[in-house]
């Protein structure tokens, strides 16, 4: 988003909806097995990742027709903030802990200035939707020197 012309290097989707008749693995089976591996504590972006590696599920939403959170969400096990709000959140905490000692990292700062637009972009989007509530707050100390 804040960065120059990058490329469009992703893998693309299958174009059928169906699950393919090698997935071998029933719908209450990966809704099974998405819930074991939330409850041992694996973040919703890894499930899927092990689901294809491991498992050999393509994509959860061919097999089940639900995603990811959706089966979380039903089970009451999704995490109180989205992970990639987490995620930058995380990745703001340690930008300005890095910019407490090194104080005159002029781009660091720049930096920091654009992941925390993407957090308050994130929390408008997600309070608009009701996934995190209205008086939501992200609790960081600025240090702009």
């Amino acid at each position: 988003m804040h960065a120059r012309k990058r490329g469009k290097s992703r893998s693309n989707r299958p174009l059928s909806k169906d699950s393919p008749e090698w997935v071998k693995v029933t719908p209450e089976e990966a809704e099974a097995l998405v819930v074991r591996l939330a409850k041992e504590g694996t973040p919703p972006s890894k499930i899927g990742v092990i689901l294809r590696d491991i498992y050999g599920i393509p994509l959860i939403t061919q097999v089940t027709g639900k995603s990811i959170t959706q089966i979380l969400q039903e089970n009451n096990l999704l995490p109180e903030i989205p992970e990639d709000l987490a995620n930058l959140i995380e990745r703001a905490r340690r930008m300005q802990l890095h910019l407490s000692t090194h104080r005159s990292d002029r781009y660091n700062k720049k930096r920091l200035q654009l992941v925390e637009a993407k957090i308050h972009r994130l929390v408008k989007y997600y309070t608009r939707i009701g996934r995190i509530p209205k008086d939501f707050k992200v609790k960081t100390l600025y240090t702009y020197a």
